[in-house]
Formats: C-alpha cells, structure tokens, sequence
C-alpha cells in the first residue's frame, strides 16, 4: 500500500519544486497537493472537511506567510497563518492520526551566537515573522507527538516562486549597480536538496521524529551570494555589485543564521 502524502502550499517554490521531482515515482509515495483556496490552515473547518476520512498519513506543509517586512509592520496576519494555523493542522492531523512534517526557518534565533546553530540552541527571535514561526513549532511539540519540524535558511528556488536567486537575475539585465548586504551570513538552500531531504525522511524506516535542520551548508553573505549567481550564470559583467554593511530593512534580520545539520 502506498503512503498518501498531503502537500499544502502547492503554489510555492517548495511544494512545486517537489511536485516536479516526484509526481512520477518509484518511492511507493502517492502525493496530494493542495492551493490555499482548496486547503486554507487558518480555516479549521475547511481543514477538517478535507482530512475527514481521508486517509492521509502524512502532511507536508508548506504553507506558510514568509514576506518578513510586512510581517513586522502587519503581523497579525503572519500570525494567523505561521502560528494560528499551524495550530489548527497540528489539531488536524492528531484527530486523523497524520504525521506533520513542518517547514521553519532560521530566523527563530538572534543571529548574536557566533558558531552555527544547533537543534540545541534556544531560539530567541528578533522580528515578528521569526516569532509567529516559533509559536508555530511550539503549538506542534505541544499538540503532537509524531511530527517532523525542519528548520533551513535562505530558501530559494532556480525555477519557482519570488526569491532571491531570481531577482539578482533579473536585477542584472535591468540595472547596472545593485547594493548588496554584507552585514547577513547564512547558508542558502536549493529547494531541490531540501525536497530531497524531506523524502529522505518521509520515507526512512528509523526516522526519529522531532527537530531537524538542514541547509545546502555552505556559509555565505547575501553578497557573496549574489555573486555566486552571477557567475554561474556567466552575468557577471552584466552588472557592478556593491558591497554595503547598513542595509537598512524595516525588521531587524539575524546577523549570523547558519544552521548546522
């Protein structure tokens, strides 16, 4: 018998990125995936109708509100999605008896430790969109006993979604100068390796549920990645990349955001 896998957030770079690599598989994984208007989390009517002799026995959300300025200067509806309805799917899937797989983030810690962060480490946000996703992690350990919550960084997608791997591209065939941050390190993540290691997960024998964190692993600033990008798509002297260490942003970002796996 297959597993049946509910995906939430079908139109994100996540949930696209794994619809691409598995929606033809030889992984006895049968997947579901659902937009916001089929499958609202902040509505736990519509989430019960939908689960409701389902038979589902996974859900990997990757739904989620993840413009982090606006959070900061309207976060109540970052926490109505990150944290109010996580809550409801985390109630969901006790009363279906579904495991939760959980997308985070890095930016549930301060950036002030100067070594990677550990599954260890306490989490200590320092902007709203950080602090509605670690609610939402703690409505989860508090409702559910078999889940999976895995934190990663910098997410971004070559094909998918507005992220900024994309807008550098697009950056250096519209201007000639861009400004780049050097003030934020972190590790950024392909959404293809993390699509991969949740189905590493998902369909392990040994899984041990819990907190996770994974990430490409290698460490850089947002302008080293930026150059990154450049060059790999051969746009390097397509536009100058300025270095600037007060990049001013209306919500404060973690100075270091490395995860260590």
């Amino acid at each position: 018998m297959k597993t049946k896998a509910l995906v939430t957030g079908a139109k994100g770079q996540l949930a696209k990125t794994i619809e691409e690599l598995y929606s033809i598989n030889n992984l006895n994984l049968d997947f579901t995936f659902v937009t916001k208007s089929e499958f609202d989390i902040t509505n736990p009517i519509n989430i019960k109708k939908h689960l409701k002799n389902s038979n589902f026995n996974i859900c990997i959300n990757c739904a989620a509100y993840t413009n982090v300025e606006q959070s900061e200067k309207t976060p109540e509806i970052a926490y109505k999605v990150n944290a109010e309805g996580v809550k409801n799917l985390a109630k969901a899937c006790k009363d279906n008896d579904i495991v939760l797989v959980h997308i985070s983030t890095d930016y549930v810690f301060d950036g002030e430790k100067e070594e990677p962060y550990t599954i260890l480490d306490k989490p200590n946000p320092i902007n709203e969109y950080g602090k509605s996703k670690l609610l939402g992690e703690q409505y989860i350990q508090e409702i559910l006993k078999n889940y999976l919550i895995i934190r990663t960084s910098w997410l971004y997608s070559k094909k998918y979604g507005n992220n900024f791997y994309k807008m550098i591209l697009e950056k250096a065939t519209s201007e000639k100068e861009l400004s780049i941050t050097i003030d934020q390190t972190g590790c950024p993540t392909n959404t293809e390796t993390l699509s991969e290691y949740i189905i590493k997960l998902i369909t392990s024998q040994n899984v041990i549920f819990g907190l996770y964190h994974f990430c490409d692993g290698r460490a850089m600033t947002w302008y080293d990645f930026a150059k990154q990008i450049l060059a790999e798509s051969s746009l390097s002297h397509k536009i100058n990349l300025v270095q600037v260490n007060n990049y001013r942003t209306f919500a404060k970002r973690p100075k270091n955001s490395i995860l260590s796996n």
